[in-house]
């Protein structure tokens, strides 16, 4: 017998209104009426701002006031707004703030403080409401009119909150960027003055392998010249690196020696040119003291927010996750993935009149500049490191696909699987690539970083509480094996592991009384 299906009536696409969506609040006029709605529009400094009160339909009702960006001249402007609102019967009020820079932040904080709605509107937007009423003229009460038309037309655009952890990942993996770049071109001078004291020695070295994990700069501070390397020769130098315990290959000293032989004369002013580059030496290794600790502050925000699972993505890093989370902010705030890529501007500009239509332009320029750069970053790591991402790029590269365009697909796709990984609270499970272990590369990575065991155990046991039931079994696999292995001092691995391991499912008696005859035998040889 066939069932009998009830159709529902068709109502129609729903209606919609002009302008950006976060921008709208014409239900809110209507419910209360035009007259009745307020609008402060403000015009911000770096020292002070000028705003004024009007209603829906442009009746002045505060003139313009100049308020200092000070504790109490800014609660002094929200108390009177709140009371001439009261007095001219204003039953809802709309605040418009005019971004410029961070100087805005001050009084956009006041204003929602207060309790008031408060939107945001970008200086383009203003620009363009004025030019039309004042062409020739740009005064702060122009300002405040177009930036009163802005908010009216749905371009005070409201801003969603965004939590203390947030914020802190985003402060601290811009400070790493900001730290990287400057380390980086420290590095480039440092090479340019090394050529002027040991023509060539840099080009013994990959760009990446010139001040870490190589000989390179052991070498080059004990013997700064060409002249240095050929009188100390193979030996010597196999005997400075053992006595400060540098692991080296016989075949890579003698290339260095080789060089010296042939290498060309130095500057006149060598020794200058020395001192020059070994001071900057030791900035350098500042930089990389502060961009490790930034990191492992880093890796203790991300645990606290569900893109941790992204670890357990191949190509994804502690560094990667955490400026994508900071600079995207909760997955809550995105309706879908192609939010997340509308925000970052992951798709190509449009320009359409009558017949002409070229929808393959070049990615569009108004976004959030900050978010896509993170999630090129983690498309670029993805083509380096994931065998999924990489055949796509291989094949794309086979089409004689742009480079640049691959990059941006891969990130546009690596987007869809972030939010599906962090909105479902997964864990990757792609076919054919295996996943890494999320616990087991959060603990290496604080092992890379010389982390204080208290601090890498609080951040294991915070990413945790994220991970699935149905990934505990395979997650505890890797740490049963660290926490196995012995471990000099007063309190082993094993014994502030074995919390996180019952944790996770692993309370076998075997491990329990492995776990305790580790602590016993460290306590007694204390």
């Amino acid at each position: 017998m066939a069932t009998k299906t009830r159709k529902g009536k068709f109502t129609g696409s729903k209606k919609r209104f002009i302008g950006k969506p976060n921008g709208q609040f014409q239900e809110r006029v209507q419910a209360v009426g035009p007259e009745h709605f307020g609008i402060v529009a403000v015009d911000c400094a770096k020292r002070r701002s000028k705003w004024m009160l009007s209603n829906f339909y442009g009746k002045v009702l505060i003139e313009p006031t100049t308020v200092e960006h000070t504790a109490g001249g800014l609660r002094l402007m929200t108390q009177r707004v709140a009371e001439v609102c009261r007095e001219e019967g204003l039953t809802d009020t709309l605040v418009a703030v005019e971004m410029t820079g961070i100087y805005h932040k001050p009084v956009f904080r006041a204003f929602r403080k207060a309790g008031f709605d408060t939107r945001l509107v970008h200086p383009f937007a203003s620009s363009h409401y004025r030019r039309p009423l004042h062409p020739d003229q740009k005064t702060d009460d122009h300002d405040l009119e177009a930036i009163f038309h802005a908010a009216v037309k749905g371009y005070g655009l409201a801003t969603l909150p965004v939590g203390e952890v947030y914020q802190s990942l985003q402060a601290t993996a811009r400070h790493r960027h900001n730290l990287v770049k400057q380390r980086s071109r420290l590095m480039v001078q440092m090479r340019r003055l090394l050529h002027q004291t040991m023509p060539g020695f840099a080009d013994l070295f990959e760009d990446d392998k010139l001040f870490r994990k190589s000989i390179a700069m052991p070498i080059a501070l004990r013997f700064p010249s060409a002249a240095a390397i050929c009188q100390a020769g193979v030996a010597g130098i196999e005997r400075y690196l053992k006595q400060i315990k540098v692991r080296f290959q016989a075949r890579t000293i003698e290339r260095i020696v080789a060089w010296a032989r042939i290498a060309a004369e130095s500057s006149e002013i060598a020794e200058i040119y020395t001192r020059q580059w070994q001071s900057l030496n030791e900035v350098r290794r500042l930089f990389d003291a502060q961009i490790a600790a930034v990191e492992v502050e880093m890796a203790g925000f991300l645990v606290k927010t569900p893109y941790v699972l992204l670890l357990s993505v191949t190509g994804i890093n502690v560094v990667s996750a955490a400026r994508l989370a900071g600079e995207a902010g909760p997955i809550e705030h995105y309706a879908s993935a192609r939010a997340i890529n509308g925000r970052a501007g992951l798709y190509p500009s449009r320009y359409q009149s009558d017949e002409v239509d070229r929808a393959d332009g070049s990615l569009v320029r108004q976004c959030n500049r900050k978010l896509r750069g993170a999630a090129m970053l983690v498309a670029e790591n993805l083509i380096k490191c994931h065998p999924y991402y990489r055949g796509l790029s291989s094949l794309w590269a086979q089409q004689k696909v742009d480079p640049r365009d691959r990059r941006c697909r891969i990130a546009n796709r690596a987007m869809r699987m972030v939010y599906q990984l962090v909105c479902g609270r997964q864990v990757w499970r792609g076919r054919g690539v295996d996943r890494e272990y999320l616990l087991a590369k959060l603990q290496e990575f604080h092992a890379d970083h010389d982390t204080p065991l208290g601090q890498a155990i609080r951040d294991l046991n915070e990413a945790f509480a994220w991970l699935p039931k149905s990934a505990h079994a395979a997650e505890a696999k890797p740490l049963v094996e660290l926490a196995r292995k012995r471990q000099p001092g007063p309190q082993p691995i094993g014994a502030l592991l074995l919390p996180l391991l019952i944790r996770l499912g692993v309370t076998t008696e075997e491990e329990s009384q492995h776990v305790k005859s580790t602590t016993s035998e460290a306590r007694s040889s204390d």
